[in-house]
């Protein structure tokens, strides 16, 4: 026990020392998240040193060639970028960012979006705004805009198409431009797994700084200033904290507040109680998140947030549980009841998408 602590010191001291002095203020839009590969920003190749300390700004251009790369936008919206493409940032404000997709392919992770937030992304013509939380594939190769979930308005040649989930737009159809449903498991491809992998990673540190402005344990980098971006240095990137309650993702992983972060899903539990191992996470091709979901990647869920008013309202005290599991853990709707299988993980959790949207 004594030998676990002092690694767990040392580790802990580590973290002290090589925290970065940027991470003790928020990300601006367009900041890199992840790099793998090749990729660069205006020909300066980029590694993993440039994590967090680099953005992409105005008139700049990211590319990839064999990698891939993941910048942030406003809080809680996170953009991917494939192998062999470019995106260059048009508007790199918070209340107004546009992105032009060049050439190749993109994916807009959205987990929570506010009315005042302009989010646009362009390709072969068009213009498109992201509405509502929901999952968005943008393939300039093929001309094709996806929304495997929630809502957009394009505007492409002198028209207004609007895009539900489940639906796509051919921006080279000859006549008429009209949205076509479209089957997800047919698009569920090597770059819409790695996106939900890479999801499930950032979900997971969001849970381990989360409880850490809880209270629960562990050093903080940075102090609480509410909803969003947070990093990790344990995880060596920015995850998103919401505010209050939690945020299911498209691909079905959870986002929670402090509020609701006590005894949330970690890797460790059945090891020792609802005690964790704190330690470096690099994702990467062997990583693999703490819980395994139910159903296969390619069944994409909703996006949706669970609210809640802290530990009095709507959390512990109203039997809300965790992951609306009914009842938290003394009542029946903890682990088994309505947590990890009944209704978290497994049933309406991370990869069940679980009931109806909140928004």
């Amino acid at each position: 026990m004594k030998a676990l602590w002092r690694k767990f010191g040392g580790l802990l001291a580590a973290a002290l020392i090589t925290a970065p002095a940027w991470a003790s203020s928020p990300p601006k839009p367009g900041t890199v998240n992840y790099v793998e590969g090749q990729a660069s920003i205006n020909g300066k190749a980029l590694s993993e040193k440039s994590v967090g300390s680099t953005r992409l700004r105005t008139g700049q251009t990211l590319s990839t060639a064999d990698g891939r790369a993941e910048i942030l936008l406003a809080p809680g919206i996170f953009f991917r970028i494939d192998a062999n493409s470019a995106v260059r940032m048009i508007s790199p404000g918070l209340a107004d960012t546009v992105l032009a997709l060049d050439s190749g392919r993109a994916m807009v992770e959205v987990d929570e979006i506010h009315p005042a937030n302009n989010i646009r992304v362009t390709a072969n013509g068009a213009n498109t705004q992201l509405l509502k939380p929901g999952l968005y594939d943008f393939d300039a190769a093929h001309q094709q805009i996806r929304v495997f979930d929630g809502k957009a308005i394009v505007q492409a040649g002198g028209k207004q198409i609007q895009l539900k989930s489940d639906h796509l737009l051919t921006l080279a159809a000859t006549g008429k431009l009209k949205a076509q449903k479209f089957d997800k498991n047919t698009y569920a491809d090597d770059f819409y797994r790695w996106s939900s992998l890479r999801s499930s990673y950032l979900a997971e540190a969001n849970v381990d700084m989360a409880r850490t402005y809880a209270g629960g344990a562990g050093y903080a980098p940075s102090v609480w200033y509410g909803d969003g971006w947070y990093w990790d240095p344990w995880f060596s990137a920015y995850t998103f904290i919401p505010y209050d309650g939690i945020f299911w993702d498209p691909f079905g992983w959870g986002f929670y507040s402090p509020w609701f972060a006590f005894g949330a899903p970690y890797f460790g539990y059945g090891y020792g109680g609802f005690g964790y191992y704190h330690g470096p996470h690099h994702f990467g091709p062997g990583y693999h998140p703490g819980v395994r979901p139910n159903q296969s990647v390619a069944s994409n869920g909703h996006a949706y947030h669970v609210g809640g008013g802290g530990f009095g309202h709507g959390g512990f005290a109203r039997g809300g549980g965790f992951a609306r599991g009914g009842g938290g853990f003394a009542r029946g709707g903890g682990f088994a009841g309505g947590g990890f299988h009944g209704g978290g993980f497994g049933g309406g959790g991370f990869h069940g998408g679980g009931g109806g949207r909140g928004r």
